[in-house]
């Protein structure tokens, strides 16, 4: 293989880990810009989902205290996701999966956008359980159909008045049950061949040393801080997905 093909590996798995381990979620639209250039789609999403699993098990212990803290937060949101998985896949019949990205990139850019340039965030302070709910489903809808499990509900949280390891005991280890069902259908259907087991074990230990450096940082954010960063990557994971899609 030529260098140049080991240099874009190795930059998808260091944005893919860093992103993960700074915010919980983003692996796939930040590794899959690298990856998509250098391996066929198949082969560069089956190892981000490898990626994105092992890195978020890193932030999943981080915040393990205010997982289990209420547990029941992150069951209104994973637990409808579960049967919106294979719902988003079999939407695949109906919606093509390029319009379904373009329209929630549209949405991630006016969201973000429009957030980022506001000096006061909004804070949804009361309990909301059915719009956790739906909004998990939804996430499981997306993820089954576009691999977008984490864009509404980081979305979501953004928006509460949470702190920062307590939205991230949201979004991390949702994205992480999500993901890890999509692994083992990629392992059933396999995807995970030799060859692609070399370039996963080439790529994860960049991947988790840069999730390293990611939680480091997350560590030094407050709240508002950690609020507005995800709010901004919400912004250029959508910018991301919409030039992916427009000049694929």
């Amino acid at each position: 293989m030529a260098f140049e093909y080991y240099v874009f590996l190795v930059f998808g798995a260091a944005s893919g880990g860093l992103i993960n381990g700074l915010a919980g979620f983003g692996t796939a639209l930040f590794a899959l810009g690298f990856w998509l250039q250098i391996m066929p789609p198949l082969q560069a999403v089956s190892m981000v989902v490898v990626m994105s699993v092992a890195s978020g098990l890193q932030g999943v212990w981080l915040v393990r205290k205010s997982i289990v803290d209420q547990p029941k937060r992150l069951a209104r949101f994973l637990m409808p996701a579960l049967p919106g998985i294979p719902l988003g896949v079999a939407a695949l019949s109906f919606v093509p999966v390029e319009v379904l990205k373009i329209t929630i990139a549209g949405f991630m850019l006016l969201y973000g956008g429009f957030f980022s340039f506001r000096r006061v965030l909004p804070k949804f302070e009361r309990p909301t359980p059915i719009a956790d709910c739906l909004v998990g489903f939804l996430g499981g809808l997306l993820g089954g159909a576009a691999s977008l499990s984490g864009a509404l509900p980081t979305m979501w949280c953004a928006m509460r008045a949470w702190p920062k390891a307590k939205t991230r005991a949201v979004l991390q280890p949702f994205n992480v049950a999500v993901l890890g069902l999509t692994l083992i259908v990629f392992a059933f259907k396999g995807a995970y061949t030799w060859d692609v087991l070399k370039l996963i074990a080439l790529a994860l230990p960049v991947t988790m040393v840069f999730a390293q450096i990611g939680i480091i940082i997350f560590k030094r954010l407050n709240d508002d801080q950690f609020r507005r960063l995800i709010i901004a990557l919400m912004f250029i994971s959508g910018l991301i997905l919409m030039l992916r899609e427009l000049f694929a």
